[in-house]
């Protein structure tokens, strides 16, 4: 690999080495696994959104295992504090001085299990983090590893005792992603090989930070064309004119979609971004942002349904442009 940035076959080689590592463990699901690939080389946060039991928390798990790098995890409670998760100031008696003592934060990639069962407080500790990477604390700032990701699960089912993340913190999950129970011949096959042993416990990383990081700037340099920027303008745009929606997708998301366009593009092995790439990732990357009307609620349409009616009858770009 030549210089800081990796190529085109490096990226896919190494999307295909931690996919099928991922799939050792999250068995018929290489759909759900694209979308934790692109949110890692879209230096994103991803948000895991399911019922109990499909393997949320196991999907978090083998992506952090499938690289050698710093992981933690938070498992949220309501007696959880901000300063358990950024660290906090411990006065030191022999010095006489506070001195920072840092907190699960500082790791590559963070998983934060029902992190809705936080308080707000607590879960806001989470948004400086997650935009800037870097935690403030007492006035003094530090920055945070490189990369970084926050990998958080929740379930939307059993709410008793639970805090539903605001808008301000959804929006800064790049994507959300429901694993959903496996097909038939997925669970037999899970129930043959799992049952005896754990895969987790023999997982072992296939590509490391300084690897990821090389890749992450591949992807930056991955061509958008002036054709497309508009098309997910327009896309996301449209979002705040429709009627069946009460709040639709910020400038943030914009920024995020052509991001994980790029991912998407260059994990298919193309310098260049398609329609085609915004349009796999528009679901993931916008649904979650959607806050629906209540029409759409009586209805019970979802904001993922709305999004993909968006993607059939907004007009592509007839030339996108390489």
């Amino acid at each position: 690999m030549e210089g800081d940035a990796a190529g085109l076959a490096d990226i896919a080689d190494l999307g295909g080495r931690i996919a099928a590592n991922i799939q050792r463990v999250i068995v018929g699901k290489p759909e759900v696994v694209r979308v934790a690939l692109v949110t890692l080389l879209a230096e994103g946060h991803l948000l895991v959104e399911d019922v109990p039991g499909v393997g949320k928390t196991s999907l978090a798990k083998a992506l952090a295992r499938s690289i050698d790098c710093s992981v933690s995890r938070v498992q949220f409670t309501p007696d959880l504090l901000p300063g358990d998760i950024t660290g906090m100031s411990i006065y030191n008696r022999q010095t006489t001085e506070f001195e920072f003592r840092p907190g699960p934060v500082f790791a590559n990639i963070v998983i934060a299990d029902e992190i809705n069962r936080a308080s707000p407080k607590t879960q806001s500790a989470l948004l400086e983090c997650m935009a800037e990477h870097q935690v403030t604390v007492d006035a003094a700032t530090y920055a945070l590893a490189s990369p970084f990701m926050v990998v958080a699960t929740q379930n939307p089912i059993e709410m008793d005792g639970t805090y539903p993340l605001p808008e301000a913190q959804r929006d800064r999950f790049t994507t959300r992603v429901s694993v959903g129970y496996p097909d038939l011949a997925a669970e037999l096959a899970m129930v043959d090989e799992h049952a005896a042993s754990d895969p987790l416990e023999t997982l072992r990383p296939v590509v490391d930070a300084r690897l990821v990081r090389s890749v992450i700037e591949g992807v930056r340099r991955v061509h958008v064309s002036p054709e497309v920027r508009q098309y997910c303008v327009e896309l996301v745009s449209t979002t705040r004119r429709l009627p069946e929606l009460r709040l639709g997708a910020s400038p943030r998301a914009t920024l995020q979609l052509v991001r994980a366009a790029r991912a998407q593009a260059a994990l298919a092995g193309r310098g260049f971004v398609v329609p085609d790439d915004v349009q796999a990732v528009a679901v993931p990357v916008l649904a979650h942002r959607l806050l629906l009307a209540p029409d759409a609620l009586a209805s019970r349409r979802s904001a993922v349904d709305i999004v993909r009616s968006l993607l059939g009858r907004h007009a592509v770009p007839a030339r996108p442009g390489v």
